[in-house]
């Protein structure tokens, strides 16, 4: 992967970035570098059996941007970036519309991504925080 603007748009296009999980889940990339990387995700086919956004599904999307912006970092070194550790802090609640994630790094090592995600709805409310580390690998071997 490479962090060439035109080709990096084209991934977010083509939904490369939040992969399988991420399009079942609706998550559409709005903006991705190693600075920030921002996404939505809509509330509805997101809930819990009660009508509330689900808690995993904060933490997808979460795990989605922390891993994106760790990807682009890593690239530079030629490695691949992979989720160690992510935790999660649920502050309110959100029944419709989109919540949106921005992920800010804390930390961007040659070996470790660290990433601050705030989760806010459509009223710019806070939803949830989480913080996610990366471990930053040598790519495997092509066979």
């Amino acid at each position: 992967m490479t962090t060439n603007s035109e080709e990096m748009r084209s991934l977010i296009d083509t939904g490369a970035l939040t992969g399988g999980l991420g399009e079942t889940m609706g998550i559409e990339v709005a903006e991705a570098s190693a600075e920030r990387v921002v996404a939505r995700m809509p509330v509805e086919g997101n809930r819990q059996p009660y009508g509330l956004l689900h808690g995993g599904a904060s933490c997808v999307l979460a795990e989605s941007l922390g891993s994106i912006g760790s990807m682009i970092h890593a690239d530079q070194f030629g490695k691949i970036a992979m989720g160690i550790e992510i935790n999660a802090t649920h502050h309110r609640s959100a029944t419709q519309g989109h919540v949106t994630g921005v992920a800010t790094p804390v930390h961007l090592g040659r070996t470790l991504a660290t990433w601050d995600i705030t989760i806010t709805d459509d009223e710019d409310r806070k939803v949830c925080t989480s913080r996610l580390t990366c471990m930053l690998r040598e790519a495997p071997k092509d066979s």
